[in-house]
């Protein structure tokens, strides 16, 4: 089975722009441009990085150019997505710190060769979720800490060092930003089946080797999202990752 462009592609796509609109009008949801802005540029991309790898996959030196590429653009959507540019060497610390290993366990193991055909498809899978986790664990700490700012005062009152004080108020609400992820993995074979999985069934692989592909790439996105919330906690509560309102609010 595959998806070759064309006319029957191109009308569904507007179809389903079109069905998404009707969507906004009807719930009176603000921003309906932004879908249509959205739609045109992942044409556009997609597009432009199905040539681009079908250029670079034969070389691993190039495919790690567009790896590092992918990555550049995933911190600066995460930065500005949680609205603090300035710390984006720390967002870049964090996202690393899940990537990174991930990557090591997968190559050493051999589960997938060093080449760009493989690569490319599974760091980007698990960039993008990285970057999701990251962007989900700062935007609920942030919003704790702006909407709990008393409780921090009142325990810096009774003698709680500044990163204890904000690791109070912060903690509790990390493992919200991890529950998509785990919702994800929980149901992957029942209520989805997730992009890994048709991908290595449209190229003609076994459903054994569809699952085994799946299961790495999620337990890959579950590692590096939880590691990276972790770091970015610690960053957080270290007044290093922070937008410029809360490093103001937090000064002691």
């Amino acid at each position: 089975m595959t998806i070759t462009p064309g006319w029957p592609v191109a009308i569904a796509i507007v179809l389903l722009i079109l069905l998404t609109l009707g969507a906004y009008a009807v719930g009176r949801l603000p921003k309906a441009g932004a879908t249509l802005v959205a739609s045109a540029r992942a044409l556009v991309q997609l597009s432009l990085a199905a040539l681009v790898i079908t250029g670079v996959v034969t070389s691993l030196a190039w495919s790690l150019v567009v790896l590092a590429f992918m990555f550049t653009v995933a911190v600066v959507t995460t930065v500005r997505r949680i609205e603090a540019p300035a710390a984006w060497p720390w967002a870049t610390l964090a996202i690393l710190a899940g990537l990174l290993p991930v990557a090591a366990i997968v190559l050493l193991t051999r589960t997938i060769p060093p080449t760009g055909i493989a690569l490319i498809p599974v760091m980007g899978i698990l960039m993008g979720n990285t970057m999701n986790g990251h962007t989900l664990a700062c935007r609920r700490a942030f919003a704790a800490l702006r909407e709990e700012h008393d409780q921090y005062d009142a325990r810096l009152a009774l003698g709680f060092v500044r990163s204890d004080a904000i690791r109070a108020i912060v903690h509790r609400h990390l493992p919200e930003a991890l529950i998509p992820g785990l919702d994800q993995i929980r149901t992957a074979g029942v209520v989805t089946l997730p992009g890994a999985f048709i991908g290595v069934l449209l190229g003609g692989g076994s459903p054994a080797q569809a699952a085994a592909a799946q299961v790495l790439v999620l337990m890959g996105i579950m590692a590096a999202q939880t590691v990276t919330a972790v770091v970015a906690e610690e960053l957080i509560c270290r007044c290093l990752l922070l937008p410029p309102d809360l490093k103001v609010a937090l000064e002691p």
